[in-house]
């Protein structure tokens, strides 16, 4: 028998098992890959006890980590303020402690709690200190209340998951690392292809299902393609608060960029399990240590290291290991069973991760079902309104569906009007929801808000600004989302963006009349203008353009911006001449002679004229003479004759400063 084989049936990582049999009289080596067949159904036989050894001695760490811990806090004088009510989670997250570890120390003093429970300062203000911090209250205002419809999802999910399904895959990591290749890989389809640019513009969801070649077992899996690019940041961080694991890609040639570091960041703020896919093995420059010593600097460890997290090295492109790295998934799903869990047989509610307005179709959302089942008819209801009712469903393929089980994510028809990605879809609530107000939403998606994107606040400054005026459509919520925070991350003292339009669908007649009446540039992203907007934009002149790529889009909007940026002038001074002749006189022109008293004189060169000390005027240099001969330039000591231009009258013992001026193109600053 395989040991991977054998460390799925006792749900046990192959490296953990590998290092703990020895030590229970089963001599195999720590890099066996098999394992005979007797002396495995030896193993299984006697796990359970091996389990219950290792559980005991676990526990008996995790409480002398626990001791060590309270007296580090209170030998550091740490201190926490704790508003008059707060949650269970709330103050888990506060005190940075596993919640069900929190749980356990509220039944420990004699409260149940779940982690959506209130509870009064005292009573957290007790567990706090019997964990070693020291406490003080905090201001009414100090937290914000989270969403009602996010606490009634929670409490959902928290309530009644009785059955298991698909674990949640979301997939993270830098831009062109391999995401969609990846999926690519384990789909057999061919979805980079279709995007613009081969960068993923919107969150994809697809459920595929894994057949082990061995067992021939199946196991639906849900992955979640986040975009890697900067502008995607928002949406990563919604990617990965629906999911169970997080699979995060990194290439081998590339190491960890900025993305990845952000995705690492968002891992762990949602405390989701982790497994690294080492991409682009096959490359040449792939340096698999590399990768693994700079995961290690932010607390990403390979198991191979003594660390928790599983890594697998794999080429998306060539199908390699592709097989390996779904058994690890799999693996890490059974390791956290009791967290992948819902109800299929009561009313579906989820989230909604994508969201645009189809020409042909409608308003049309992207839901990933967290509990329940969807089915055709249902009624719609999104954050405690009712959008419509589901007229059709269908699969990341296009195909119709009838119902829609735990975690499938399903494309729906039926909204009067496309809601926000994120938002909380709960058909049981239908009986307490209210009719949504129409013109009150399309309002909101759709109508002008003047915002210069720019750092600063202070209104006089914001006046002074030059200002690029846009209009923005794009398919998606989610797109121009994305492409609205990555303006504002554009800055300078000099410029900024308005938005005054900004919706999602194609350009309509009234965006153009926005555009006209503001001067404004109108960027259609994925959309075109209707007939009639067409008409106006080419009968008023008003510049439209189409972009598939958001990198195109801002690459346009930062030329623009440095169109408006005024050129720094430097000035380059040259050297000083004083006048001692008069030979000329004409309008707006003289011929004067004289010595250079330092530096160099150069034709074409600007002059001040300075006269007892103080600056009467500005001129230019023309010709100048040395001698009987013409010259470019006359150096410090020399003597000569020169043109200068201009409406002022030398006199002898002026003194003309020359310089030069260049001009310096200025740089946006982004953040």
């Amino acid at each position: 028998m395989n040991v991977s084989e054998l460390a799925r049936q006792l749900k046990v990582h192959p490296q953990k098992l590998l290092q703990t049999l020895p030590e229970f009289g089963f001599d195999i080596g720590a890099k066996a890959i098999k394992v005979d067949d007797r002396i495995a159904q030896q193993i299984i036989r006697q796990w359970k006890r091996i389990k219950f050894i290792l559980d005991e001695r676990e526990q008996k760490e995790k409480e002398k980590q626990k001791e060590l811990e309270k007296e580090a806090r209170q030998s550091s004088g740490l201190s926490v303020a704790i508003p008059h009510k707060i949650s269970v989670r709330e103050l888990a997250d506060l005190l940075q402690v596993p919640v069900t570890r929190l749980i356990m120390e509220f039944m420990k003093n004699g409260i149940l709690a779940t982690q959506n429970e209130n509870i009064d300062h005292d009573t957290a203000a007790l567990v706090a200190q019997d964990l070693g911090f020291g406490v003080t209250e905090a201001t009414a205002e100090a937290k914000e209340e989270p969403a009602e419809h996010m606490v009634n999802l929670e409490n959902i999910l928290n309530g009644d998951a009785t059955s298991a399904r698909p674990p949640i895959i979301v997939v993270m990591g830098h831009v062109d690392h391999g995401k969609t290749k990846l999926l690519d890989a384990i789909r057999s389809t061919n979805v980079m292809g279709q995007e613009a640019g081969g960068i993923t513009q919107h969150i994809g969801a697809y459920q595929v299902v894994w057949t082990n070649p061995k067992t021939k077992e199946k196991s639906p899996l849900t992955f979640i393609d986040t975009p890697g690019h900067e502008a995607f940041t928002v949406m990563r961080g919604r990617g990965a608060k629906v999911a169970d694991i997080a699979v995060l890609v990194v290439a081998a040639d590339d190491s960890v960029k900025p993305q990845t570091v952000e995705a690492i960041n968002i891992i762990k703020a949602v405390k989701l399990p982790v497994v690294v896919a080492i991409n682009k093995i096959d490359k040449e420059g792939a340096d698999v240590k590399k990768v693994r010593a700079d995961l290690a600097q932010y607390n990403i460890v390979a198991e191979e290291w003594g660390g928790e997290t599983p890594m697998v090295e794999i080429s998306a492109k060539q199908n390699l290991n592709i097989d390996k790295l779904l058994d690890v998934l799999l693996l890490v799903s059974d390791m956290h069973a009791e967290d992948v869990k819902a109800n299929p047989d009561r009313a579906a509610a989820g989230t909604v991760i994508e969201a645009h307005v189809d020409k042909g179709e409608g308003p049309v959302a992207t839901i990933l079902v967290q509990t329940g089942t969807l089915k055709l008819n249902d009624p719609l209801v999104v954050n405690g309104e009712i959008y419509g009712k589901v007229r059709a469903m269908k699969n990341y393929k296009g195909e119709n569906m009838k119902e829609a089980p735990p975690s499938c994510p399903v494309r729906i028809l039926g909204f009067k009007v496309a809601p926000q990605v994120g938002d909380i879809l709960d058909v049981g609530s239908a009986a307490t929801a209210s009719d949504i107000n129409l013109k009150e939403k399309r309002n909101k998606q759709s109508g002008a808000e003047k915002k210069v994107v720019s750092a600063s606040a202070d209104v006089e400054e914001e006046e002074k600004k030059k200002v690029l005026n846009l209009v923005i459509k794009a398919d998606t919520l989610g797109s121009l989302e994305a492409i609205i925070g990555s303006l504002e991350k554009i800055k300078n003292d000099e410029v900024g963006v308005r938005i005054i339009g900004k919706g999602l669908g194609n350009v309509m007649s009234d965006d153009v009349a926005k555009a006209e009446t503001a001067q404004a540039i109108i960027c259609g992203f994925n959309v075109s203008p209707a007939s009639t907007a067409q008409h106006m934009i080419q009968d008023k002149n008003i510049q439209f353009l189409q972009f598939s790529v958001i990198y195109d889009l801002l690459d346009f909007v930062k030329a623009e911006l440095k169109k408006l940026l005024n050129p720094e002038k430097i000035v380059i001074e040259l050297g000083k001449l004083r006048v001692a002749a008069i030979f000329r006189t004409a309008k707006n022109s003289m011929i004067v002679g004289g010595r250079v008293e330092g530096g160099k004189i150069k034709k074409d060169a600007r002059v001040r004229v300075r006269r007892g000390g103080e600056v009467i005027g500005q001129g230019k240099l023309g010709q100048l003479q040395s001698g009987k001969q013409t010259v470019n330039e006359l150096p410090e000591g020399n003597e000569g004759g020169l043109q200068f231009d201009g409406k002022l009258k030398l006199e002898v013992g002026d003194v003309l400063e020359a310089y030069t001026e260049e001009e310096k193109e200025k740089k946006l600053i982004l953040e």
